[in-house]
């Protein structure tokens, strides 16, 4: 199925950076971006590469991940629809410090320094939304330290299971979740390894707790899942 035509500006204004902006500044904002077509298993820039900019995911999915010089893949972070990545090492003047791929066929922004510096002279408020990005996301990190620091594998991934659809749970006591990708990614981004997470998910089956086919994964009861990462 095609997917529907939007517009960059039209994108951009949805994004809790830019929702404030005027068509003038979305119109600016807009030609300093690039728009980039990237296939499933793509590489989007490699550590050590120039950044000049930030992203924005549109459709898709990418990965950012640290890669040992053994091959091991550590992911860091999924980055889904309405969500930007790079931030902070284009303020920093740095070059990437991570690899960064697709998991799934993505529509991409690519949005240059030059623009977003321009945005700042212009309008201060500008940089203090561009803050409170960056810091969600230390907020996040620093949430991930504490949960491979503190927590175990089992509260990790119960901890994940509840998140992913958290309204939809609060409405129902009971949800269908379908994982984003691959359990083996999912798994590095808790810092299990693939055999530790399965385990995880079939010991938490056969507690009746979860109900797995595949990636889906159903939770009949959001209560009893939630009271056993409380008791691990």
């Amino acid at each position: 199925m095609p997917r529907p035509k939007i517009t960059t500006q039209a994108f951009l204004s949805r994004l809790p950076l830019f929702e404030e902006l005027a068509p003038e500044e979305l119109d600016r904002i807009a030609a300093g971006a690039t728009e980039l077509h990237v296939p499933r298993g793509e590489i989007v820039f490699n550590r050590g590469d120039p950044c000049v900019g930030f992203h924005l995911v549109v459709y898709g999915q990418v990965k950012l991940a640290f890669l040992s010089p053994q091959g091991g893949e550590k992911v860091v972070e999924i980055v889904t629809p309405g969500y930007s990545f790079g931030e902070a090492l284009m303020f920093m003047g740095k070059p990437y410090i991570l690899m960064a791929q697709t998991l799934a066929d993505s529509m991409l922004l690519h949005v240059s320094k030059k623009v977003v510096y321009d945005e700042i002279d212009r309008d201060p408020a500008f940089a203090r939304k561009m803050l409170a990005g960056l810091s969600r996301r230390l907020h996040s990190l620093i949430g991930d330290v504490e949960s491979y620091s503190m927590q175990s594998g089992t509260e990790r991934v119960i901890g994940y299971l509840l998140r992913q659809d958290e309204s939809q749970a609060r409405s129902s006591g009971a949800y269908v979740l379908t994982l984003p990708t691959s359990k083996a990614v999912v798994a590095s981004r808790l810092n299990v390894t693939p055999e530790h997470f399965s385990r995880i998910l079939h010991e938490l089956a056969a507690g009746g707790l979860i109900q797995v086919n595949g990636r889906s994964i159903r939770v009949p009861d959001i209560a009893r899942l939630s009271g056993e990462s409380r008791s691990s």
